[in-house]
Parts: structure tokens; C-alpha cells; sequence
């Protein structure tokens, strides 16, 4: 019933204006002009009432260059000189060219559809013995879901117990179905195909995995890319413009020609009017930029704003940080050795101080210590972003972390560790050195060809970032073929880099990464990009676009989208003025007529739409 109604107002104003053409041809004598009148009156004013109604609207706010002024002032001054049918025929075919649009767009937000009917209507939760099943909104941080084969993931959730194969494409963009076991991350919005899990809920519905995509996509569509804000700076000088030479046409010729015939030149001067109406611009512009943002969320890219979608086709500088972006960020412990102190004791401490932080590093510490009786009498944890963390367990001083905290405390270390080429977390207790652990961590699989296309797509510089050693940040930058790399850096000393790049001025420059220390680095660069799956709320919050999957690849993926989008834009932008210029020359010269003029104008509106929309259908 919606569609038909959206329909009606085109398919009554169509019959009718064909009907009253039937008539005028067969038999005009039946159809005299009063009757005519009211007739196309009728017709025009189904389809043409909500245009004057805008445009009435902006005049009350003092602002007539848009589209609606023009096309009211044309089409009624149509009316006025009896050209009836060609009045109907602008507003009907306007009419029509908003009803591709619509079309367009829905197709747009098909995939962003997909993530709403995503969202869960229940879940159901462990409740004493038994199972509940509950609205998402009730479920809280700590709760215990069942998850059946077949249903939605309504929470981001932890797998305490089972096995299954998770169907995660509305929300990653990715086909390949991802098996996951106790311990792995699901993601609210994923569909279990098979298997049965109970997970631990990590976050509310709001501030879960597909909360944060509906919100992003929803902010994406508000934000206005610049060639969109310029087409609205552009129409404050151009409707004058096209009203100024319109009156020119209609008396210029009174004060040249010796015979001046105002009806034709007045026509003329309307016949202008209605080719000039810059319709298709203002419909596939929007459109195409909305398509671009549609296709990239359904590729796992979030743009927060069609501008962002815009400068990443300019990407000139990419600066990128190596652990949970270019590298997995599971780290494993490889060695662990301790001085003075028992392995068993030192281990205990150093899980406990380490088991209240979530970082990989952490992570990793906490998972070799399993068989270990971890404390539980931690009375003071801090955690140094870029140094390591700090605590008082059992009533004694821990310390965990780099070189530069050991420094910073006044520890010697062993100088043995100053030749190892992998993190090497050193462990201080009561003042006194005693041990460290070496951690490793592994290359991301798509990382190589991600650096690969990215020069191959143009992008000049690659700079990797790292608050890991120097040597383990250059040698993974080497076998990435990654012209720039530092290590040993602070958060500040990665925003010193940023703003150093920044201000040569060369072209856009991006950062990416995940960590809560990139994110200073993501808020400052032209374009931020935060990597959603594993990165922190802080750098996704901060970020312009978030990768859903981690993978780095999709970072040259979005620069391929960027420009696909903006090339059609422009091939719309030149066709729209090429068409108009060419007609707007004959409409002034008397050689095309009102309907010559309606079909030029929405024959290029349509054609722009259809340009449009070919970036839904591209696959990347």
C-alpha cells in the first residue's frame, strides 16, 4: 500500500495530462480553453503543489536560489502564456525523477536495512538453573547468554562454553563464515549457523558492536561531503544568474530588434528557465556520495561522513601503527626467566598485577600463568600507557613492563636483554630486578598485499609507528616493504610524528590504528582510522572511519571506494553542465521548445540517477 501511494500523485497526473493532449488533438472544439485550464490545472497542481509549497518556504526565510523558485517561476509563467501541458509535464517529470531517486536510495540503504533487521528482539539469559529469555535492553556487562543454532547474537559476548560457526558478513563485510571457540569474541548481530554457545555479555545493547554501526552509518548520512556543499553555496549565485539572464532574454531584444514580439521571447525566456533548474545535480550528487557510504558499510568500512568518503581519495601520507593493526596483536610468551626470585612466585605476581589490564601484552602473561594460583590480594594497579603497569599485590611492589619504566624506577636490568629483537616485558619486585618475559607477535596475513596496493593506488608515503623496540618495528617494516618506521615511541612522541607530516603540506594525511595511545594521533590527522574489531572505544570514538574486520587490506579498499564514488560524481557534475549548455544556448535562441526544455532537463536528471546508483552494484 506504501508504494502505490507513492506512486498515485505521477499516475494521476500522467493520465490526465496524456487524456488532455488525447483531447486537444482529437477534437480541440470539445476541449475549449477554460475546460483546458482547469484540466491541466488539475494535473499540474497533484505533483507541483509540494514544489511551490518548498518553495514558498525559502522565501519566507528570504532565499530563492534553489531549484523549487525556478521551477514554480517557470512553470507558472508557462501557464501564463498557455502552455498548459509543458507546465504539467516539468513538475511530472520532476515527480518522476524523485521517485527514481527514492528508489535509488532505498536500494542505498538496503544493506544498512540489513543491519536493523539484525538487531535482537531477544535474548536469552541464565537465570539460577534455568534459562529466561529477556528484552537485550535488561541484559547487562557479566550476564550469561544461550546462543542456538539459528539465532542472533543479541550482545557482544565472550564464549565461555561451546563451539560455532558464526555468519558475520552484515557486520564485517566478510562471506566466510568464522568458527569460533571458548574464549573468541561474538559480535551482536552475528547469525549462528551451527553449534550452540553460552556467552559472557561484554557490553550493553547500546554500546554493542551493532549499536556502534547503526549510530556511525546513521551520522555518516547528515555529514555533507564538500562537492555537495558547494552545489548549495553554488545555487545562491546561480539561480540569480539564470533569473537575470531570463529577464535579459525576454527585454533585451525590445531594445535591439525593430520588431519585438514579447510572447515569443518571453517563452524563450521560460523554455530557459526550466532547462536551467539544476535538478539532476541536486538529486545524484547526494545520491551518489550516499551510494559510496552504502557500499562501503557493506564491505565492513564505516565512514562517519561522506567528506571523510571525499579526502580519502586524496590520501597522500598514510601513517599506520604496527601492533593490532599491522600485526595480530596475540601475542604469546616465547621465553621467561627470572633472577633471585622463584619462577613460580614471580609468575603469580606478575598474572595478577597483569590480569587487570586488557592489553595483548597483558593478555598473553595472563594466559601462560593458567596453571599458576593467581593472587587475588591486589591492593593498588596502575597502568602507564607506553611504559608497562604498576601495583602493589601481596604487599609488594610490582612493577611490569619496558625498558623505559625499569629506567624510570631506577632498576638495572640484566644486559642479556639488550640484544633480544622481541618485546621484552621486564618484571621488578620490592625495587629488585627479577626476570623478564619475551614476547612475540605475528605479522597480520593481509598486511603485505594491504601495503602492496596501497602503493599501488597511489598512496606516496607509508610511515609505521610503534611503542615497541626500534629494531622489532624496522624489521617487521622491512619484510612489509614500508619505506618509514619508528619504535621506542611514546604517545606523544606518535602525535610529534603526525603533526610533522601534517604540516608539510604535501596532500591528506591519515593514521590508523587501535590502541587507547593511538588515539591523540587518530583525533589529529586529516582522515583517523580506527580498527573497530579489536580496537579500543577511545580510538573508534575519535576515529572518521572505522575498518570492521581489522584486516589492514581494507584500508586500500576504502580509497578504492572513495574514488570510484567521486569519479561518478564528477562524470555527473560534467554531464549535467555539458547537456544544460548546450540547451540553454538553443532555449535562448528560440530553437527548442517547452518540451525540448522538459525532457533536456529530466533526460539528464534520470541519466545522472542511473550513473548514481552504479556504485551499488560494483563489487570491491
Amino acid at each position: 500500500m506504501k508504494i502505490r501511494n507513492e506512486y498515485n500523485p505521477a499516475i494521476i497526473s500522467t493520465t490526465l495530462l496524456v487524456a488532455g493532449l488525447i483531447m486537444t488533438f482529437y477534437n480541440a472544439g470539445f476541449f475549449p480553453e477554460r475546460i483546458r485550464l482547469f484540466w491541466y490545472f488539475f494535473a499540474y497542481i497533484i505533483v507541483g503543489g509540494p514544489v511551490i509549497m518548498r518553495a514558498l518556504k525559502e522565501l519566507a526565510k528570504y532565499n530563492f536560489a534553489n531549484e523549487f523558485f525556478l521551477m514554480s517561476v517557470a512553470t507558472i509563467g508557462a501557464f501564463v502564456i498557455g502552455e498548459y501541458a509543458e507546465a504539467v509535464a516539468v513538475m511530472l517529470f520532476y515527480e518522476v525523477g524523485e521517485l527514481f531517486q527514492n528508489n535509488a536510495v532505498g536500494k542505498a540503504r538496503g544493506n544498512i536495512k540489513a543491519l536493523l533487521d539484525l538487531r535482537p528482539d531477544k535474548a536469552t539469559v541464565k537465570n539460577g538453573n534455568e534459562w529466561i529469555d529477556v528484552s537485550p535492553e535488561k541484559v547487562r556487562p557479566g550476564d550469561i547468554l544461550l546462543i542456538r543454532s539459528g539465532e542472533k547474537v543479541p550482545l557482544d559476548g565472550r564464549v565461555v562454553t561451546g563451539k560455532a560457526t558464526l555468519n558475520t558478513s552484515a557486520i564485517t563485510g566478510e562471506s566466510t563464515p568464522a568458527i569460533i571457540y571458548t574464549g573468541d569474541t561474538a559480535m551482536a548481530g552475528s547469525i549462528n549457523i551451527d553449534g550452540q554457545l553460552e556467552l559472557e555479555v561484554l557490553r550493553s545493547l547500546d554500546d554493542s558492536s551493532l549499536s556502534r554501526i547503526l549510530k556511525l552509518v546513521e551520522e555518516a548520512n547528515l555529514r555533507k561531503a564538500p562537492t555537495e556543499r558547494f552545489m548549495r553555496r553554488f545555487a545562491k549565485y546561480y539561480t540569480p544568474l539564470v533569473m537575470a539572464m531570463a529577464g535579459m532574454i525576454t527585454f533585451l531584444p525590445w531594445l535591439i530588434f525593430p520588431v519585438y514580439h514579447f510572447d515569443t521571447w518571453v517563452y524563450r525566456a521560460f523554455v530557459f528557465l526550466v532547462i536551467a533548474c539544476p535538478c539532476a545535480l541536486y538529486v545524484s550528487i547526494p545520491l551518489g556520495y550516499f551510494g559510496g557510504l552504502g557500499v562501503a558499510s557493506k564491505n565492513g568500512i564505516l565512514f562517519k561522513g561522506a567528506d571523510y568518503l571525499d579526502k580519502l581519495r586524496k590520501l597522500h601520507t598514510l601513517i599506520i601503527d604496527k601492533t593490532g593493526t599491522l600485526t595480530k596483536g596475540v601475542f604469546s610468551v616465547q621465553q621467561f626467566k627470572t633472577f633471585n626470585f622463584n619462577a613460580d612466585e614471580v609468575l603469580g605476581l606478575v598474572a595478577a598485577l597483569e590480569s587487570r589490564s586488557t592489553h595483548p601484552v597483558a593478555r598473553a602473561i595472563v594466559d601462560y600463568a593458567k596453571s599458576i594460583t593467581i593472587s587475588n590480594v591486589i591492593d593498588d594497579v596502575d597502568e602507564i600507557p607506553s611504559y608497562g603497569m604498576k601495583g602493589k599485590i601481596d604487599g609488594r611492589e610490582l612493577l611490569a613492563g619496558n625498558l623505559r619504566l625499569m629506567e624510570k624506577y631506577g632498576i638495572t636490568v640484566e644486559s642479556e636483554t639488550d640484544q633480544i629483537p622481541f618485546t621484552c616485558i621486564h618484571i621488578a619486585i620490592d625495587s629488585r630486578y627479577a626476570g623478564y618475559f619475551i614476547i612475540a607477535d605475528e605479522i597480520r596475513d593481509d598486511s603485505k598485499q594491504a601495503i602492496y596496493d596501497l602503493h599501488r593506488y597511489g598512496v606516496k608515503e607509508i610511515v609505521m609507528l610503534s611503542g615497541d623496540k626500534d629494531n622489532i618495528t624496522k624489521e617487521i617494516a622491512a619484510i612489509l616493504n614500508i619505506e618509514h618506521a619508528y619504535g621506542d615511541l611514546l604517545p606523544e612522541e606518535k602525535v610529534g610524528i603526525v603533526k610533522e607530516y601534517l604540516q608539510r603540506g604535501t596532500g591528506v594525511t591519515a593514521f590508523a590504528g587501535d590502541g587507547i595511545n593511538d588515539a591523540p594521533s587518530i583525533a589529529l590527522a586529516d582522515v583517523g582510522i580506527a580498527m573497530g574489531a579489536m580496537g579500543t572505544d577511545l580510538a573508534i570514538e575519535t576515529s572518521d572511519v572505522v575498518i570492521q574486520t581489522d584486516q589492514p587490506s581494507k584500508i586500500a579498499k576504502a580509497i578504492k571506494i572513495s574514488r570510484a564514488t567521486t569519479r561518478i560524481i564528477w562524470q555527473n557534475i560534467f554531464l549535467v553542465f555539458a547537456v544544460k549548455a548546450v540547451f540553454l544556448t538553443l532555449g535562448a535562441l528560440g530553437m527548442t521548445s517547452m518540451w525540448g526544455a522538459v525532457f533536456a532537463d529530466m533526460g539528464v536528471a534520470l541519466a545522472a540517477i542511473f550513473n548514481a546508483i552504479r556504485i551499488q552494484q560494483r563489487k570491491f
